[in-house]
């Protein structure tokens, strides 16, 4: 057996961050955290694939095509066929622009990471992607809230094509009718027969609710109509008993414009009573900072301002058709190397994206709202 001088280095020490057993003993180690960010933003994001995507090269937007409705007639024989006389179908176009680069970073000093006793990176990089996939959805679900108060972009004179949907939840003007159970699944039923009429597909018809009127319709499986045996015992107590009604399959998100609120809004005798000490960031208020306009900074397509989102829009129902995301840059990381983290001691951790969504289709957008007025168009 060959015995090594203790003052020469290990010949077959393995670097288990090498590429291949060469180069920078860190080079695979970044992997890892890319893997974390990713996990983080697909686990947190449920619109990108909801919706329509396309992914964008070389330009700074996408052009969407609208075709109307034509008739048909019956031929008289001996008569030239040459198109029919009011020149149908007509065609619109919509375009989506991708907004600013979105990014969410973080330092990690390198010493904190050496007198850490948990894996500080893979920490880290969850909540980066938690981040991106927040905005992401807020603005998809803006941009079909959007489209919901829309008419057809096909608008040529003579012509007449349907528009977006919206819904009222319950009778009283008191917000808790939000959260009841029959008064949801009467809507849900209301919303996909306006989609029927307006000839919108049922595939890919989704809702999106917040996880409390998601588990008011669980817990009321028996008594609300949705009287399905696949749904009872251990699927119920699950929190995804609740597949779909009147073939819309149904998600719960914390993103979507709830009360003024993202996700949940507590308040007084007209809203769901607080169960407790549950904090403030359940009820994270649409403000100043969620103007998403035309003209704020790094926006390139419209979402509305707080105000113009409004305080009863209370849940999303919509065909993918509704909505467009274009994306320019999709999920990436980024970490610094070489001299810039030598200089600092530690690198610096980047997630970013570019992207931007858009209403497309309005007939296939249907928003759920309380009290007497529909949100207004915006």
């Amino acid at each position: 057996m060959a015995h090594q001088n203790s003052n020469e280095p290990l010949a077959d020490l393995t670097q288990l961050g090498q590429s291949n057993l060469t180069g920078d003993t860190r080079a695979l180690y970044l992997k890892l955290f890319s893997g974390e960010m990713f996990k983080g933003f697909q686990n947190n994001t449920i619109a990108r694939d909801l919706v329509m995507k396309r992914t964008l090269r070389n330009g700074k937007s996408l052009q969407f095509i609208y075709t109307g409705r034509t008739t048909s007639e019956f031929h008289t024989p001996g008569n030239s066929i040459l198109g029919n006389s009011d020149g149908a179908p007509p065609v619109a176009e919509k375009t989506i622009t991708v907004d600013d680069l979105l990014i969410s970073s973080a330092f990690v000093y390198e010493l904190d990471e050496i007198l850490a006793h948990y894996d500080l990176r893979s920490e880290i990089s969850r909540k980066i992607g938690y981040a991106l996939a927040e905005k992401y959805d807020r603005l998809i679900f803006r941009a079909i809230a959007r489209g919901a108060r829309k008419a057809s972009p096909v608008s040529a004179t003579s012509f007449e094509e349907p528009g977006g949907t919206q819904i009222r939840v319950g009778s009283s003007a008191n917000e808790s009718d939000a959260f009841d159970s029959a008064a949801l699944v009467n809507a849900f039923y209301d919303a996909a027969a306006a989609m029927d009429e307006k000839g919108v597909s049922m595939d890919g018809r989704v809702a999106v609710l917040n996880p409390r009127q998601y588990y008011s319709l669980i817990q009321a499986v028996g008594t609300n109509g949705l009287i399905n045996r696949d749904v009872q015992g251990t699927a119920l107590q699950s929190g995804q008993g609740i597949i779909e009604i009147a073939g819309i399959k149904i998600y719960k998100s914390m993103n979507i414009p709830f009360l003024g609120n993202y996700g949940t809004k507590y308040g007084g005798t007209t809203g769901v009573t607080d169960p407790g000490n549950t904090g403030d960031f359940v009820a994270e208020a649409l403000s100043a900072d969620d103007n998403y306009d035309d003209t704020s900074t790094g926006i390139n397509n419209n979402y509305g301002t707080a105000a113009e989102v409004g305080t009863t829009s209370c849940g999303l129902i919509f065909q993918r058709e509704a909505a467009g995301a274009v994306e320019a840059i999709g999920p990436q990381v980024q970490v610094t190397s070489g001299d810039t983290s030598i200089i600092y001691q530690g690198d610096v951790i980047v997630g970013r994206l570019a992207m931007g969504a858009d209403y497309l289709n309005p007939a296939a957008a249907v928003e759920l709202y309380v009290g007497g007025t529909a949100p207004s168009e915006f």
